[in-house]
């Protein structure tokens, strides 16, 4: 239930969202241009296939049928497309097609209650609703069984919503939407939007205002506007629903003429044809906002999705920001050193479309300098073309990611939406085809030509600079004598696994998935920032980072550019318990992708260039979580609840300063000391074998040896005494929302309880529509959202309930949480009636839980890392299943319990200060962003 940006053709995949990518400034070794695929006599395998079959079936009230048969797993992604979205919204109404998706979930005249409440007895999952300019959409994933139920609700609120809607809930709703715009808001560029269509499009454009709307329009929408939007709108001939999955086109065409076929048509509805705004010149912009680095952003209006030219300029942004090698990224970060971060790319929507480039500045930096390079590299490329190596490496990422998309029916992105939106937008399934097939067949004079047609006359450029953190003298000077006198001037469902062990010790952990030519890797390190000493933090974090960045035989640039040509993506990450190096890969080319990552795993190369990028990258990482209340709302808790002396009580980024100490020799000794085979295991998912896959790692890393020396023993977990009394932290960080939190130590990972704890707090606070969600949320509507959850550790976890609550309810948001936790605890119990709708949720929706390669891999890595038993799972819906109100009562009291809370509120200290000591929580003390008392 969000509104979303327009799709996006950015760095690969088909309706991929906004992201700025995280780089950094450092200047590289010295070393040969990267060599390519043709220079190297080196020829790759063909990129696989991509086809989705389908039927289509219109009915005879108008409503769009598209059938995709899938069997992979016993579930139906239901996709349903309205073709309206804001930019059909009238004047002063701004905001009103979102405020409606969200109606839509409210409840219709034959089931007369909250949505979510029907669809957690179905199992459902990858469930949202989402509107954006030019449509609203509403969609999930069933298990084939809950199929006729799921069609029988979506077609009650297609054809009989508007009885069912009352002043009460459109005010809820109105409260709720009001929220996400707050939030949305508060985070680090959160009005860069607003900024962008106001200047960009004229007020009477269908785009002219945002998809969320203003408050003053929201405040204003009432229920005649709301049955004119449903009459106008949700007919069913402006609709169009996707089936994708276990199901056959005939079964699919009956039943959906069952329970949709007598819904009314609705009126045409006219939309509005291309309809690009034109700028001309260039205009300018300043904003400040509280983030860690300037950001450019630089926007031409151009043609509209499914056009040549949009396809070509997507392309052209991937040549401009996608990859090291790309102009803008190795002209900004690598050689100029100026950028931490830059992305590029056609933001499509139906009658009109933007490009972008987005530069995120190193700090100090000079954006107008910056925007001068911009200017500089953007005129090479459109006076002299992309090479057509530039040109193979981008066709070659966009595939890739369309093969990976592939393996999902349904959520964001999946095959039910590209379907959906083909029809929707071109009037064909089979449309995204015509794309697809011209990204594969464009020259570098097609890219040239659209680029000098749309990205010269015409643009605008936002600076966005972070604010001063001013702040005014507690006292001032006394006033009472007058002109001080002159004095001296003074100083300046779970599939198999399969284990093996290769010859070097490494341990295997392979779980063979056919359905998409895809192969996911991650080597898992028993290491972590646990492992950290105290002056090093972060370099668990760091290593290996730099290990991606370069090797004894190829740089940081040949390695972006290897990958990329290969449809293969590298990465690097650690954890409280454990390091990891993670490689996705074509099934088609996995012999040079795990050549290439094996190189990275056993010989990194640790160059001070690329250490020096990759520490600049991690420093602005920590400065702008100092900037998200969220961030610095976790770190407090985390640091409070542990302890400040306990490994898990730090950011596993490491501290500002703890970074900055760090050296390319301590990285070097981190992967001295924990890479090596006998302390790794290596978690395969995806389309090989254990016979095809053990000799094609036993060539990879057969010069992978372990060292005679003794593996370190990690450090043992401190965890701070419980307090005294509970308390209470406050961080000023005043805005339109705050941030609550409070949280305790709870017990370690047990197999045999974990299902019931999963029970009672997806009652708590694990589901749209447990306690503290709907309290916070759909009561009171001062959140956009509340949850709870237990966060993962090896050793004593971490219980946290949360909310983002609209600043003037700050007190009074805590005083529920509090009432919701000890009133589970005590009076108000989880009851009966709360399992059933708890155990339907958590035992159908297994259906489709480990659909995708990523989600196995999750959980193979917690079974690695945090040792949980392999057939887990074949027995959690009966444990769940079984769980009673008493056993959820004991659960409650391990998970919760009754003693001492932390609490950690984000927010203005000002005006919450007096509210929250008057709780009575405990004791109040105001805190900095790192948890120290502020005098």
């Amino acid at each position: 239930m969000r509104s979303t940006a327009r799709r996006l053709a950015l760095m690969g995949g088909v309706a991929a969202s906004v992201a700025f990518a995280s780089a950094a400034w450092a200047m590289p070794e010295p070393a040969a241009p990267a060599a390519s695929a043709t220079q190297r006599g080196e020829r790759l395998a063909p990129l696989p296939p991509i086809d989705i079959p389908f039927t289509k079936f219109v009915l005879d009230n108008g409503l769009t049928l598209i059938v995709h048969e899938d069997h992979k797993a016993p579930i139906v992604a239901v996709n349903i497309w309205y073709h309206v979205g804001s930019k059909n919204e009238p004047a002063a109404r701004s905001g009103f097609a979102h405020l409606f998706e969200h109606l839509m979930f409210n409840g219709s005249e034959n089931f007369n209650n909250d949505f979510f409440k029907a669809t957690e007895l179905l199992g459902a999952t990858d469930q949202n609703g989402t509107t954006n300019t030019d449509r609203t959409n509403y969609f999930q994933n069933v298990p084939t069984s809950a199929l006729d139920s799921i069609l029988w609700l979506e077609s009650d609120r297609m054809g009989h919503l508007v009885g069912a809607i009352d002043q009460a809930r459109l005010d809820e709703q109105r409260g709720v939407v009001q929220n996400e715009k707050r939030q949305g808001e508060n985070q680090p560029y959160g009005r860069v939007w607003d900024a962008i269509t106001n200047a960009t499009y004229p007020a009477d454009h269908p785009y002219g205002h945002t998809v969320i709307g203003s408050m003053d329009d929201l405040n204003a929408a009432d229920l005649d506007t709301v049955k004119a939007w449903f009459r106008d709108y949700y007919g069913a001939s402006n609709a169009t629903i996707v089936l994708a999955g276990d199901i056959t086109p005939e079964e699919a065409k009956a039943k959906v003429e069952q329970y949709f076929g007598d819904i009314p048509p609705g009126p045409p509805v006219t939309h509005p044809n291309r309809m690009i705004a034109p700028m001309v010149g260039h205009q300018s912009e300043t904003m400040f906002d509280r983030v860690g680095q300037p950001r450019l952003y630089k926007v031409w209006n151009t043609p509209e999705a499914g056009s040549a030219d949009s396809d070509y300029l997507g392309l052209l942004g991937q040549v401009l920001s996608s990859g090291r090698n790309s102009r803008l990224y190795k002209r900004l970060v690598f050689d100029d050193q100026v950028a931490v971060g830059v992305n590029a790319g056609q933001n499509e929507s139906e009658i009109g479309s933007q490009f972008l480039v987005i530069v995120t500045a190193k700090p100090g930096q000079d954006l107008n300098h910056i925007e001068a390079i911009v200017d500089e590299e953007m005129a090479k490329l459109l006076r002299d073309g992309p090479t057509a190596e530039e040109l193979e490496r981008a066709r070659t990422v966009q595939g890739a990611g369309l093969v990976r998309g592939a393996e999902r029916i349904g959520g964001f992105g999946g095959k039910s939406d590209l379907l959906a939106e083909s029809q929707v937008f071109h009037g064909d399934p089979n449309a995204w085809k015509d794309s697809y097939e011209r990204v594969l067949a464009a020259t570098p004079a097609n890219l040239t030509a659209a680029g000098r047609q749309w990205l010269t006359d015409g643009s605008y450029s936002l600076d966005v600079l972070p604010m001063p953190d001013y702040a005014a003298a507690a006292t001032g000077v006394d006033r009472t004598h007058g002109v001080p006198a002159t004095g001296a001037v003074p100083a300046a469902i779970f599939p198999e696994v399969q284990h093996a062990t290769l010859s070097n010790g490494l341990k295997v952990v392979l779980a063979p998935r056919n359905g998409v030519p895809t192969v996911s890797m991650n080597l898992i390190v028993n290491a972590g920032s646990a492992t950290d000493a105290a002056d090093k933090a972060g370099i668990a974090s760091l290593a290996p980072t730099v290990m991606t960045n370069g090797t004894d035989t190829l740089d940081a640039l040949q390695i972006s550019d290897r990958t990329q040509l290969l449809g293969a993506t590298l990465g690097a990450g650690s954890a409280a318990d454990y390091s990891s190096v993670s490689m996705t890969a074509l099934s088609t080319r996995m012999e040079p992708s795990l050549a290439l990552y094996a190189d990275v795993i056993q010989h990194p190369a640790f160059r001070a260039a690329d250490f020096t990028r990759a520490q600049a990258q991690q420093i602005a990482g920590i400065q702008q979580a100092n900037r998200s209340p969220g961030a610095i709302a976790n770190r407090v808790l985390a640091a409070n609840v542990y302890g400040p002396n306990s490994q898990y009580g730090r950011p596993t980024t490491g501290t500002e300063d703890t970074v900055k100490a760090l050296t390319p020799a301590d990285a070097e000794a981190y992967h001295a000391a924990w890479f090596r085979p006998d302390n790794a295991t290596l978690v395969v998912v995806g389309d090989t074998t254990l016979a095809e896959l053990q000799p094609q790692l036993e060539r990879a890393f057969a010069g992978w040896k372990a060292p005679a020396t003794p593996l370190p023993a990690k450090p043992a977990t401190s965890v701070a005494a419980a307090p005294a009394q509970a308390r209470v932290l406050l961080v000023n960080r005043p805005g339109p929302q705050a941030i609550i939190t409070a949280g305790r130590l709870t017990a370690p990972f047990d197999a045999a309880s974990e299902p019931r704890q999963d029970a009672f707090n997806t009652a708590l606070g694990g589901a749209f529509t447990s306690r503290i969600n709907m309290n916070l949320r759909e009561d009171k509507h001062w959140s956009y959202g509340a949850s709870s959850g237990v966060r993962t550790a090896i050793g004593p976890r971490m219980f946290a309930a949360t909310a983002a609550v609209q600043s003037d309810k700050t007190a009074e948001s805590a005083a529920e949480v509090q009432k919701e936790l000890s009133g589970v605890v005590g009076a108000h119990p989880v009851t009966e009636a709360e399992l059933t709708a708890v155990k339907a949720n958590l035992i159908q929706g297994m259906a489709g839980g480990w659909e995708t390669n990523a989600a196995v891999m999750g959980e193979l890595t917690r079974m690695v890392v945090y040792g949980v038993p392999e057939d887990y799972y074949t027995a959690y819906a009966r444990e769940v299943n079984g769980t009673t109100a008493a056993m959820a009562a004991t659960a409650a009291q391990t998970v919760v319990g009754s003693g001492p809370t932390t609490w950690v509120i984000v927010g203005d200290v000002a005006t919450m200060k007096p509210k929250i000591e008057a709780l009575n929580l405990g004791p109040v003390t105001v805190v900095d962003v790192n948890g120290n008392p502020v005098p």
